[in-house]
């Protein structure tokens, strides 16, 4: 009685493979093809943003790091000084003066915002009759100019202004909001830029309140939670992300702190308000130091980068826990 044996593979035991029917071939080059034709239509949907980013995004910030490499004169002449200009701004006690002012701006300007912001937007919930038009009204100052708030603000802190006269109506003597200590000086300027800039933080806040599922907060109130308890352990949790969304941009927006300064004090008094943006503006624009104001920047930049990735780093921690 014979015995069948297979054909020996080698030292695969594995059945060889048949070979790939004409149409499965053809069907899987007509895949490629089509894949191939939608990431070539994609990159043509995207080039129109991608050619204004490199034009007005990475062009200038690439153009800033080679200035601040070199002694850059209004003439066109331009001199190499390599890392000179960085050197020089780190011996500098006013870059570090600035940056401890902007640091100060921050660290009062960023809690104060997302509180009004959160305080405004638990308002606008919480509301069913004209929430529509107190909504506008609230967002009306972030539409103003800062310009036309410094202008306003500044007349309303002056020493024979309304508010020091209401204060002094109360027996207080007057308070120099713009004219005293440096403390009182950033929290009077952080107030203005609160006042004008809250107006979107509120509506990023209202519509992360508006997400939030219905069924969560029912079952915290059948559990017995009062209001307090439910927006502890129910409504900042499930805000966390917008939270720090709203973080990350007003963090950017207080670094960059410059108009509300150049309006109201002029960086002073005594230098009390001269911010690392407001430093750049007086080396590029009043001693025409272009390298130097581009060094400036270049740090800032890297300041507000770094900044930035870590509190996005910190965002998806929370996520993903």
């Amino acid at each position: 009685m014979s015995v069948h044996t297979p054909p020996s593979t080698g030292s695969d035991s594995r059945p060889l493979r048949s070979p790939e029917p004409p149409h499965h071939s053809s069907r899987s080059r007509a895949v490629r093809r089509l894949k191939r034709r939608e990431a070539t239509a994609g990159i043509l949907f995207v080039l129109p943003t991608l050619v204004i980013f490199a034009v007005f995004k990475f062009f200038p910030i690439a153009g800033a790091g080679a200035m601040s490499l070199t002694r850059y004169r209004l003439n066109g002449d331009v001199t190499w000084l390599g890392a000179e200009n960085y050197t020089r701004l780190f011996d500098d006690p006013h870059f570090w003066q600035s940056l401890g002012v902007t640091t100060g701006y921050v660290l009062v300007f960023v809690p104060l915002i997302i509180v009004v912001s959160l305080a405004g937007a638990l308002l606008l919930n919480q509301l069913v009759r004209f929430s529509g038009t107190f909504r506008a009204v609230l967002f009306l100052p972030y539409l103003s100019s800062f310009v036309m708030a410094g202008i306003v603000w500044s007349w309303i802190f002056d020493g024979d202004g309304p508010l020091n006269a209401a204060l002094g109506g109360l027996g207080v003597d007057p308070v120099p909001f713009l004219t005293g200590d440096q403390f009182l000086v950033l929290a009077s300027l952080a107030l203005v830029s609160v006042w004008k800039g809250f107006g979107y933080s509120m509506l990023v806040f209202l519509a992360g309140l508006k997400a939030q599922p219905a069924e969560v907060h029912e079952a915290a109130r059948m559990d017995g939670a009062n209001s307090l308890q439910a927006f502890r352990h129910v409504t900042l949790p499930l805000l966390k992300p917008v939270m720090f969304f709203v973080l990350v941009i007003e963090t950017i927006i207080g670094f960059q702190v410059f108009d509300t300064i150049y309006v109201m004090t002029g960086g002073g008094p005594n230098r009390a308000s001269h911010s690392l943006i407001y430093f750049l503006y007086d080396e590029g624009f009043k001693f025409l130091d272009f390298g130097y104001a581009a060094a400036i920047g270049m740090v800032l930049f890297v300041i507000v980068l770094v900044l930035s990735l870590v509190q996005r780093r910190l965002v998806e921690g929370k996520e993903t826990k």
